[in-house]
């Protein structure tokens, strides 16, 4: 993305705000009302960025596998990459955590207990974690493909990078080529389709001004701001510090270069819309060879969900405080877990979080109904969300490049 091209991306979004509040939902023109063209024009952009999401994943993991398996690299790089991952998230759940028990914004929300304190269901957690299993290995790779079922493929590709160097090489090589043809092309389109990014944060923000406007915020103003707050606390002062000290790279100078794909996942609040963005920004940008960001990236889209992870924290203290429960040093301590592990393997599509927070409030015994409050400001949330998420993963990939001895440009 060349900077005349960003410079129409803050413009879009400044004429788009003015564009949602006036004519909000009701009006139209020749009998079709404003919002469902926004609506349709952001569908559009939307499709268009994840209609190249399985050939761009596919081919950079078997690619970049293929090549690693050669150099027999693999176990060592998916060890750290997955540290990396597992470190972040953690970190980042935590800052959640800390954020909310000293903002308390639940207390400024009394509401009515409607039932009983439950017990937690232990077996919900293991039908969860069963659940997130079948998905790392479907039994049908193409219909996982096709429901963008991200872990079953990113898994099936492992293996397929993975054996396609251990074949005879003549045949290896033939295949390789291959895939880097597929992944050229897929870059070529991206770089099509981001042309077109101006108009497509114009319609996906008009849409969301139209529909709930700015009042959304005021009434649960606490939580949006505690959920801000913990997202500052980690994107900008945790992942400033840990960029700086350990992967001694500018914190600012990465910021810059993630900005389009920044963009891109604050307008679309899509971490698998904006994957071809991110990776198209740490090679180009931030200089993140094609080997370590065609390993790293794909599998955090998937795996690795720090905005995810702090809103699922944030959102449940929030309602425990809220209704007026109690918890204990284990129940805090449960919360974190389940935030930590719910988190890995959601989907990069907007508001997908949402369902495991039903899941952690189900465990822990807090009111399902509740989540009304979480819905006022959840579509705004979640465009931050996915802001975080996208920037944590682009800086676990710049650490796991930094370890592997890369020199980065930024």
């Amino acid at each position: 993305m060349n900077k005349l091209n960003l410079i129409l991306v803050f413009v879009a979004i400044g004429l788009a705000i003015i564009a949602g509040s006036i004519t909000g939902t009701d009006k139209s023109i020749f009998g079709v009302t404003y919002y469902e063209l926004y609506d349709l024009v952001g569908q559009l952009f939307l499709n268009a960025l994840k209609l190249v999401i399985v050939p761009l994943v596919a081919s950079s993991i078997i690619i970049g596998i293929a090549r690693m398996g050669e150099e027999k690299a693999v176990f060592s790089l998916g060890l750290k990459t997955f540290g990396t991952f597992f470190a972040l998230t953690l970190l980042a759940v935590i800052c959640g955590y800390l954020v909310v028990v000293w903002m308390d914004p639940g207390s400024k929300q009394s509401l009515a207990l409607t039932k009983t304190y439950q017990e937690i269901d232990q077996s919900t957690l293991f039908s969860k974690l069963k659940d997130i299993l079948l998905r790392i290995l479907p039994q049908n790779i193409i219909q996982a493909a096709a429901e963008g079922q991200m872990l079953g493929l990113i898994f099936f590709c492992f293996l397929f990078g993975y054996f396609t160097s251990k074949i005879d090489p003549h045949l290896s090589g033939t295949l390789q080529s291959f895939f880097k043809g597929v992944f050229q092309v897929m870059m070529l389109i991206t770089h099509f389709v981001i042309q077109f990014l101006p108009l497509g944060v114009f319609a996906l923000v008009a849409k969301v001004v139209a529909s709930s406007g700015m009042e959304a915020i005021r009434s649960s103003g606490w939580f949006f701001v505690t959920t801000l707050v913990a997202f500052a606390l980690y994107g900008i002062v945790a992942l400033s510090l840990i960029l700086k000290f350990q992967g001694r790279v500018s914190p600012w100078g990465h910021m810059k270069a993630m900005a389009p794909a920044i963009l891109t996942a604050f307008t679309t609040s899509s971490s698998a819309a904006t994957f071809p963005v991110t990776l198209e920004s740490l090679e180009k940008r931030g200089g993140v060879s094609n080997r370590i960001a065609s390993f790293v990236l794909p599998l955090g889209t998937s795996v690795h969900m720090a905005g995810t992870a702090i809103f699922e924290c944030v959102a449940t203290f929030y309602l425990a405080q809220a209704y007026g429960i109690e918890l204990n040093l284990a129940s805090q301590i449960l919360i974190i877990l389940l935030s930590f592990i719910m988190s890995i393997g959601i989907a990069g599509i907007p508001s997908a979080s949402l369902v495991v927070v039903v899941v952690i409030l189900n465990m822990v015994g807090i009111p399902v109904e509740g989540i009304a409050l979480l819905l006022v400001v959840e579509r705004l949330l979640d465009m931050f969300r996915t802001v975080m998420n996208v920037y944590s993963n682009s800086v676990s990939t710049v650490l796991v490049a930094r370890s592997e001895g890369e020199k980065l440009t930024i």
